[in-house]
């Protein structure tokens, strides 16, 4: 099972988890079963590049995105794709694998998903991851 977690650089375990998971410049891949840690460019048409961020997991064959939050639209690209979110991820690669593999992350549902993408107004309803 592949895990993919959005990072902000190239560390691998032990790089932290990016603020937007669309935005961040790499995404960390985490192999359960042979422990393989693979980083990847963002290079989605956040970044200037093609396609969404869902479509470069679904490539890479992940099977659950592991982030802060995200947005309806992409929630629903990835529930399309057949691959499984889990909101809540803070700190580091490893922080986040250890509480997801002692279930401390919540698994993504449309009504816990941002509204819109304006960081930190929580009045609105908007991300604030």
């Amino acid at each position: 099972m592949k895990l993919c977690f959005p990072t902000n650089g190239h560390a691998g375990l032990v790089e932290s988890i990016g603020e937007h998971f669309g935005r961040t410049p790499t995404y960390t891949i985490y192999d359960i079963e042979s422990h393989d840690v693979k980083v990847i460019e963002n290079s989605s048409e956040h970044m200037g590049g093609i396609g969404y961020p869902p479509e470069i997991m679904k490539k890479e064959k992940v099977d659950v995105l592991i982030c802060r939050g995200l947005g309806k639209r992409a929630l629903g690209m990835f529930v399309d794709y057949g691959i499984d979110v889990y909101i809540g991820a803070t700190g580091t690669v490893e922080n986040s694998l250890s509480d997801y593999k002692n279930m401390k992350l919540k698994k993504a549902t449309f009504s816990d998903s941002c509204i819109e993408h304006k960081f930190g107004d929580h009045n609105k309803g908007s991300c604030h991851h």
